[in-house]
């Protein structure tokens, strides 16, 4: 591409030197320019990419797009552009140059504090059933079918994001279901994206050490729902809300886009559990198309919702009610969200990514359910910890939640970071009393040992905090560590 087909867009444009220039690529970080790029200058919030514009330029950067032109060397002779907002600039500029593959796609986001996750592979799951070819952006990894990719970000930088549209693109998807993040909300990662269908799965307690309030949090995913622009050409959009949630029911819907609620109250997708066991769940729901009833492997009322909003995109997208449903008996959800690890010792161990406190009480409150409805009640011990320089308010959350709907549960640490371990279970504990219910152990996989070590045959084992990670980050240093082969090393 050259550069004048790229920054056409800014008519204040004043060029330097030719612009038949190839561009090579976009960067935000000065570490990534290479000669040929175009240089973008955001300020984040510990570093701002003004204060690097000297090694950019050095690194043979030919455009540079700044909010202030005060530091810009004086011997550049290429092209600068003066945006108000270089955040918004990037996706804009990164959109153009990987040549709009969002366009050719139809494009799903989930925000939401829990689900974002198993609702994006459930809807690969019925997408996959009709006429689309979908790949999924996340928490977990990038991938289509086959083809995977790491993921570092939920929600990914918008260089990475449109680059990997374009390969999705490239390897003929027509669909992406994709996380959308608060913060990648809050910082213009996705402001450009076309969404066909927007999905809100609930509003919980997180993140507060970087939104700060519950209001701020909540304005942060309306944001995505502003931006949702009505109709566009023969597309109509929808945006798709739970509305037993509380900050569902407050959302608004901009333009014309048309609302779809689900839940278990009067909704649009009203759906009533029938049966939960540990092998799956049987649902009843009604539809603008129509009465369905639902089996799913998957078990919870949290994965009855967000099997019903897949269900629901699914109907939005156009697919018949029966191919959704069809395409949900064999959906397996995402790894590591309630994830059943099998074993020749007769316990029933959980692997669930369950890391504020309403989570792991959807969790527990599920297992509790399926148990109260055994013969013989089995012991529920629940393995976790918190996370280190994140919100410290929810840690005593969610230790009296374990503590109140466990038999047993085993303190220890999650990804301490640079926080003192001792001092993220203390805090776990503020609300709790010590007692013989409380076993304590900072080391993971020892913590692990002990929880399993307490159940006997048809005990139920949760280990919740990391789910599909295999890392923990303690200190700075990110080492290798996975719960599932932790189980089986353990268990044999």
């Amino acid at each position: 591409m050259k550069l004048s087909q790229l920054l056409s867009i800014y008519p204040q444009l004043k060029w330097g030197f030719s612009p038949t220039s190839d561009i090579k690529g976009i960067a935000f970080d000065s570490r990534a320019v290479e000669k040929g790029f175009v240089f973008v200058a955001v300020r984040g919030n510990s570093s701002d990419g003004h204060n690097y514009l000297n090694k950019a330029v050095e690194k043979g950067a030919v455009a540079l797009i700044v909010e202030d032109e005060g530091k810009i060397p004086k011997s550049f002779g290429g092209a600068v552009v003066k945006v108000e907002d270089t955040r918004w600039a990037l996706e804009v500029l990164a959109s153009r140059y990987f040549e709009a593959p969002a366009e050719k796609m139809f494009c799903v986001g989930v925000t939401g504090t829990n689900g974002k996750t198993t609702v994006c592979h459930l809807i690969e799951k019925v997408l996959g059933q009709g006429d689309f070819n979908c790949g999924v952006l996340g928490t977990i990894d990038h991938h289509l079918k086959e083809k995977v990719w790491t993921s570092e970000l939920t929600t990914p930088d918008p260089v990475t994001l449109y680059r990997r549209l374009k390969e999705f693109v490239s390897l003929n998807a027509n669909a992406v279901a994709m996380e959308v993040s608060s913060h990648a909300l809050t910082q213009s990662r996705v402001d450009t994206l076309p969404f066909d269908v927007a999905v809100f799965t609930n509003l919980t307690r997180d993140h507060l050490d970087y939104h700060q309030t519950m209001e701020n949090y909540f304005l942060a995913k309306q944001k995505l729902f502003n931006q949702l622009l009505g109709s566009s050409g023969k597309k109509s959009k929808f945006a798709i809300i739970n509305y037993d949630d509380d900050y569902g029911r407050k959302m608004e819907v901009s333009g014309n886009s048309k609302l779809w609620t689900y839940g278990q109250s009067r909704s649009d997708f009203q759906f009533q559990i029938v049966e939960q066991d540990f092998s799956g769940s049987i649902f009843m729901v009604e539809t603008p198309r129509g009465p369905a009833t639902v089996n799913i492997p998957l078990i919870g009322s949290h994965n009855i919702y967000n099997a019903t909003a897949a269900l629901a995109v699914g109907v939005a997208a156009g697919m018949s009610l029966s191919n959704c449903v069809n395409a949900l008996k064999t959906a397996t959800g995402a790894r590591g969200r309630l994830d059943r690890v099998s074993n020749n010792k007769g316990l029933n161990v959980f692997i669930d990514y369950a890391h504020t406190n309403d989570a792991l009480d959807n969790v527990l409150s599920t297992l509790v359910g399926i148990r109260a409805k055994k013969s013989k009640r089995p012991k529920i011990i629940t393995v976790f910890g918190c996370g280190g320089d994140r919100d410290q308010g929810k840690r005593p959350l969610m230790g009296k939640i374990a503590y109140e709907k466990s038999d047993f549960i085993v303190v220890t640490s999650d990804n301490p970071r640079t926080e003192d371990p001792g001092k993220i279970i203390k805090q776990i504990l503020e609300f709790i009393p010590r007692d013989q219910k409380i076993r304590i152990e900072p080391d993971r996989k020892t913590g692990i040992e002990i929880g399993l070590n307490l159940a006997q045959k048809g005990d139920i084992v949760l280990i919740a905090g990391k789910g599909h990670e295999d890392y923990q980050i303690i200190g700075e240093k990110k080492i290798y560590f996975s719960d599932h082969e932790v189980v089986k090393e353990v268990l044999g």
